[in-house]
């Protein structure tokens, strides 16, 4: 339970100017990285609504941090039919036991609408 409460706390506290540094520079360096990518609609509104919240706190695009990377994510959703919808709800519900057992926060304030848009955003960044 304390592990779960440090996770949580993690995930959504700390210095707001550490945390927006953060997102800053993967915006850049994803900007940069994607090339045409990063003028695909669905990648900038997902990638918009990715920044206003904690996601980059936990995920990086290339490498494992709390969580999966999402490009991870990406190559192992690319192709399936209902990966955008099951990513939805994973990222509004949390869960925990895909990627290890580490548990995502649950992010119910998320709309469906936008979490789609953050699951469409991760799978354009497959390789």
């Amino acid at each position: 339970m304390i592990t779960i409460i440090g996770l949580v706390a993690a995930c959504g506290g700390g210095d707001k100017k550490a945390d927006e540094t953060k997102k800053e520079e993967t915006a850049k360096e994803e900007t940069t990285a994607g090339g045409e990518l990063s003028d695909n609609p669905d990648y900038q509104k997902g990638l918009a609504i990715a920044s206003k919240s904690d996601c980059f706190t936990c995920h990086k695009i290339d490498e494992k941090n709390i969580g999966p990377a999402w490009r991870e994510v990406a190559n192992k959703y690319a192709g399936v039919d209902t990966a955008i919808t099951y990513l939805a709800r994973k990222i509004i519900e949390g869960g925990s036991g895909v990627w290890g057992s580490v548990p995502m926060a649950p992010h119910a304030d998320f709309t469906q609408q936008d979490a789609e848009a953050v699951a469409k955003y991760v799978l354009l960044l497959k390789k």
